[in-house]
């Protein structure tokens, strides 16, 4: 064999064989020593990190994440939001000005590494804005394990973003992405995403964190308290133990979790109630007016996880906190940090379910959120409008759950700034066409593949997905694998051009012609995207008669829907411009007809989807 040969050989083989290598994921232990300085919004940390690489590759470096060196003039994200201007993220700018060039000096965010080491070596390391590269005295060996040791300080930054000192609602400290966090490695390499202002990705972790912190401080946090008895709010007979600098000492673990976040205030109040056959959950909130509906929130919360713990697989963890503090709503392990003073039940539930679902999506199911938060973003706005939709039926009824959202996509796509949902969290240009591209197209990635294979196929998808990959790392592609197994479909088309691309979906009905004892439809693709078509007709004594046209390219067709019975007609070639079938059906005999009466269908431009017949 010569050179030539033989290389290409060795390329092709070894390309091969890198597909073929069974899935890993990374872990990681902490045991966490902090002692806060309330008063100055600081505090000591020291750190003991065991990690295992499960990978079949040496590490020779490592990274972590320092997200809190972003809160402050000058910074990568202070850059981005002040380059964006008026189309960034709303809560980092003022009409177009960057919140974070204005920033204190004393009341920057800062996490200040003093030292860190492995197996008691010192290590060199540096700072990358919110990356550090630490370079190893001793590889880490495929399947082994080693220590790390770090000594380091923080200062909890002006509340902008998540995490920080003195929120809107008055909330002490919300204390998220606070510790030098490991990145995650897997297949693609390091996750050394830059914080900008969007998501978070990491290894599967146990925690094992102690707080030291004014003994007149309630901390709410994800994770098992492990001496209630000792600290304020937990149990009514606790007996505080203060050391002589006057601070209590909290002990939190948890087991399998992506991160742990805290959040600590001198007015919290700690209630408690026991889903059954679901987790315990702990509402840790500023008790008021302001905050009165979240008594009345507290059933609607159980039926939450009843009804997704039936529908999509089983919440994991014992307990979850629902925590008053952040700038907004923010998921993380076993807990979120959710604004507190709503004005409505149906609000607050809205963000409660929402952040909730993302225990499901981002928690037990750990997306990279940084390269595909579609599928975090969108899939939970799938679960909320679906959950939503039970827990408050709408007073009139409408078509589906998902109404709402092919509107806001529909009036969005008009404005013509839409970006493809396939690019990165960070990198997309503008604030709103990032939320439609993750929040708006995520949800209707799923609402399409139920149109597309039936939505009993989508639910034994879904289920199936949670089944083989919770408490894992999985990815679209992981996903699209499970889909065409289970509905026997090709559907690679249809994820490319939703994911990737911003065409769009435009169908019509271009002209009707009956007949004595028929009637002969032509439909028009006038849009970009290929989708199999579902065409009903109501009959005049109220009957409703469904066909489904097939697109060749999923070369097998759906068999069944919730929607209804129906016909199936000859497939419609995606290069086919128009599609004529015939019906038997008389003029007399209908009363309307058109495509997509579920209306799931993302159809851009639906008022020429539908004829009504006089």
């Amino acid at each position: 064999m010569n050179k030539g040969l033989f290389v290409i050989f060795a390329f092709v083989f070894g390309s091969l064989t890198a597909q073929q290598n069974a899935y890993y994921q990374q872990y990681a232990k902490y045991k966490m020593d902090i002692d806060v300085d309330a008063e100055n919004f600081t505090y000591q940390g020291k750190q003991t990190l065991t990690y295992t690489n499960n990978s079949p590759d040496e590490l020779k470096v490592v990274y972590f994440h320092l997200y809190w060196n972003a809160f402050k003039a000058g910074s990568m994200m202070d850059q981005r939001v002040g380059g964006q201007g008026k189309n960034g993220d709303s809560r980092l700018q003022n009409n177009g000005i960057s919140r974070l060039a204005s920033i204190p000096k004393e009341e920057e965010g800062a996490q200040n590494i003093h030292w860190i080491k492995q197996n008691g070596k010192d290590l060199k390391f540096e700072i990358q804005e919110t990356i550090m590269k630490v370079e190893l005295a001793t590889p880490i060996k495929p399947n082994a394990s080693t220590t790390f040791t770090m000594d380091w300080d923080a200062v909890i930054p002006m509340q902008i973003r998540r995490a920080g000192r003195n929120n809107r609602e008055g909330i002490d400290m919300t204390v998220t992405q606070w510790y030098p966090k490991i990145a995650e490695y897997d297949y693609d390499g390091w996750a050394t995403f830059d914080y900008i202002g969007r998501e978070f990705h990491a290894p599967f972790a146990d925690f094992d964190v102690t707080i030291k912190i004014d003994k007149d401080y309630v901390i709410g946090a994800g994770g098992n308290l492990e001496n209630p008895a000792e600290v304020k709010g937990y149990d009514p007979k606790a007996n505080i133990k203060t050391d002589a600098k006057n601070k209590a000492t909290w002990r939190w673990t948890a087991k399998n979790m992506l991160d742990f976040a805290w959040a600590a205030d001198r007015d919290y109040t700690v209630e408690n109630f026991t889903v059954l056959d679901g987790p315990k959950v702990y509402y840790v909130y500023q008790k008021s007016e302001k905050t009165k509906l979240w008594e009345e929130s507290k059933p609607y919360i159980t039926q939450f996880f009843q009804l997704m713990n039936a529908s999509f697989g089983r919440y994991t963890y014992p307990s979850y906190s629902f925590i008053q503090g952040g700038d907004g709503g923010m998921e993380y392990g076993m807990c979120t940090m959710i604004l507190g003073n709503a004005t409505s039940l149906e609000g607050l539930l809205g963000l409660m379910v929402h952040e909730g679902g993302h225990s499901w999506n981002q928690q037990i199911m750990a997306y990279n959120e940084s390269m595909r938060p579609w599928m975090d973003e969108g899939f939970t706005s799938y679960y909320e409008s679906l959950v939503m939709h039970q827990l408050l039926p709408p007073k009139e009824p409408i078509a589906n759950p998902f109404v709402g959202t092919l509107n806001g996509y529909r009036n969005f796509v008009k404005r013509g700034i839409e970006e493809p949902a396939v690019w990165f969290g960070d990198h997309h240009d503008n604030g709103s066409a990032y939320s439609v591209s993750s929040y708006v197209k995520g949800e209707l990635f799923l609402v399409q593949l139920g149109y597309i294979m039936g939505e009993q196929n989508l639910s034994a998808t879904m289920k199936e997905f949670y089944r083989q990959w919770h408490l894992k790392h999985p990815t679209d592609r992981d996903l699209m694998h499970i889909a065409q197994k289970v509905s026997g479909m090709d559907l690679k088309w249809f994820h490319n051009y939703w994911i990737n691309t911003t065409k769009t979906i435009d169908y019509a009905v271009k002209d009707v012609k009956y007949e004595e004892h028929s009637t002969t439809i032509t439909l028009e693709n006038k849009g970009s995207v290929p989708m199999p078509i579902d065409f009903s007709i109501l009959t005049k004594d109220k009957k409703v008669v469904n066909y489904q046209i097939p697109l060749n390219m999923t070369h097998v067709w759906k068999s069944k829907d919730i929607y209804g019975d129906f016909t199936t007609l000859n497939y419609w070639p995606w290069t086919q411009k128009e599609y004529t079938f015939t019906i038997p059906y008389s003029k007399s005999q209908i009363s309307a007809l058109g495509i997509d009466f579920s209306q799931r269908l993302a159809d851009v431009n639906p008022a020429d989807n539908m004829v009504e017949v006089k």
